[in-house]
């Protein structure tokens, strides 16, 4: 890959695991493939970036941000100040890193960034993963230079001269051979019948209540079918622990694991995040998607629906959940077995190419 101009990288996003992993999806690009290139991250101290980005060795430059709100309240009020002094925070920031450009995934704490970096006249670019924008990128796709979205069907949000469908950036392990993954899996989780297809449930990194019990009502007939994996929630991990067997494994959380987990699941029961529904189209996994109701103009449900459309996913809405139709769809999904990948495995590289 070519470089220009281009010396510094300034990255921002937060607020959500939703908003950095695309971020640090990147930067591992970029240390892979372009490490000449300085990489720095303009975050919250207090945020969820603060922790993800230093286990990369990234420089953080902590400022402050408020949240921006669509309805009426009093702390309104207090975060716009907040706001004001994160954009003198970010405007020192940059002005001591010239030959920099500017690249947001979304979140409040971007606003400032964006702002302070167009008011510099550097290049800004962001990045929407969501098939309805978020309030923070619809601010900041007017200071910006050119706005990449992960769904086609982003563009109407966003300035048509300046909007470029990416895809969303995929990590690159997710690409990796699974042939002896799968094996390595059996024997971390002490899997009694190894020959079992995998069955992995997840309601994110918080657990979902609902998804769980639900699970826990088909327990004993989905282990007849499957090796279970669960990621509970931390608040559930103790409870769920007592179900562990040969045959059914759960936890509060994944990590590193998780890349594995969905790659080897024959099938995955999932909430349906922007990255998590990219992430499992670019694999080719028919899920069932269980959006969260109370997501942002509920954007979860027309990520699971661009799913649905495109690979023949089954969403199923909190409202019609029950442990019957949940049973259902994923015996479904075990019987039929076909190549059904569609999401655009080339994301990241395009982005990096047209910011460089």
């Amino acid at each position: 890959m070519t470089m220009n101009k281009v010396r510094k990288i300034f990255f921002s996003g937060g607020g959500s695991g939703g908003h950095v992993m695309p971020a640090l999806t990147l930067i591992d690009f970029l240390k892979k493939h372009n490490p000449e290139i300085e990489i720095h991250y303009i975050g919250d101290s207090k945020g969820i970036e603060y922790e993800l980005v230093n286990s990369r060795g990234v420089a953080f430059h902590s400022i402050h941000t408020g949240k921006l709100r669509r309805y009426f309240s009093l702390q309104n009020f207090i975060d716009f100040f907040k706001v004001i002094l994160g954009i003198f925070e970010a405007f020192f920031t940059l002005l001591s890193h010239p030959q920099s450009i500017v690249f947001c995934t979304g979140g409040f704490v971007t606003v400032p960034v964006v702002i302070a970096a167009f008011l510099q006249g550097k290049k800004v670019y962001i990045h929407e993963q969501t098939s309805r924008v978020g309030l923070a990128n619809k601010i900041s796709s007017y200071f910006a230079t050119r706005v990449f979205i992960s769904f086609e069907e982003s563009h109407q949000y966003f300035p048509e001269n300046k909007t470029s469908f990416t895809g969303y950036p995929i990590r690159e392990e997710f690409f990796n051979d699974t042939s002896e993954t799968s094996e390595s899996l059996s024997t971390s989780f002490q899997f009694a019948d190894a020959s079992k297809p995998l069955l992995f449930v997840t309601g994110g990194g918080n657990g979902s209540q609902l998804i769980n019990e639900n699970i826990k009502e088909n327990l004993d007939s989905l282990k007849k079918d499957f090796n279970i994996v669960h990621q509970v929630g931390k608040n559930f991990e103790k409870e769920y622990s007592e179900f562990n067997d040969g045959s059914y494994y759960s936890a509060g959380f994944f990590d590193k694991e998780i890349i594995d987990l969905l790659k080897c699941s024959k099938v995955i029961v999932s909430r349906s995040g922007a990255g998590t529904v990219m992430e499992l189209m670019a694999l080719g996994k028919r899920s069932v998607l269980i959006p969260l109701a109370i997501a942002q103009k509920n954007e979860q449900y027309y990520n699971a629906l661009e799913a649905k459309e495109k690979m023949g996913s089954l969403l199923i809405e909190e409202k019609n959940l029950t442990s019957e139709k949940l049973f259902s769809s994923i015996k479904l999904l075990n019987e039929e077995s076909r190549d059904t990948k569609v999401a655009n495995t080339e994301a990241t590289s395009k982005i990096i190419k047209e910011i460089l």
